[in-house]
């Protein structure tokens, strides 16, 4: 079945359908397989950040699949909602919006302008008086979990 979901989504990516699909597509082809690695690693394991640099056969965007799988540095939900409880000041499921426009777009791995704005779109409740979101709720959603009713973390 992991094989099957491997293809299928490659197919998607060859967007030429001659069986190679752009290496600048293998990072986000592995988050649409639910994996969450950086670009670093996945460049480091055949990907590219230059469209048309390089093509990537089904066997090597699946050695680069394996590769993202079995990397232990690679953050799940968990982690995330651990990260984001630390601007969690009140311990109450709740953390300034502006901290997390910053973290996204200004350490790690930096999303543009129009990427935040997309994914505030599809995954953001809104802010309250105080400037506030619920941060496990975004996370579910940009994670793809369940949504949890009780947003206070544990």
């Amino acid at each position: 079945k992991e094989l099957e979901q491997l293809k299928h989504v490659y197919m998607i990516y060859d967007l030429s359908g001659e069986g190679q699909m752009d290496a600048a597509n293998a990072a986000d082809s592995m988050r649409a397989l639910g994996l969450n690695p950086t670009i670093a690693l996945v460049n480091s394991l055949g990907g590219s950040s230059n469209p048309g640099e390089k093509k990537l056969p089904f066997e090597d965007f699946a050695n680069i699949y394996w590769g993202c799988k079995n990397d232990k540095d690679s953050g799940v939900y968990e982690d995330f909602i651990e990260c984001l409880k630390l601007y969690d000041k009140a311990e109450n499921g709740y953390m300034q919006l502006a901290e997390l426009t910053h973290m996204l777009t200004g350490l790690g791995e930096k999303l543009s302008n129009e990427e935040l704005d997309e994914c505030y779109e599809d995954c953001m409740d809104e802010e309250n008086d105080e400037g506030e979101i619920p941060y496990i709720p975004f996370l579910a959603r940009m994670c793809e979990k369940p949504v949890p009713k009780d947003i206070k973390p544990l």
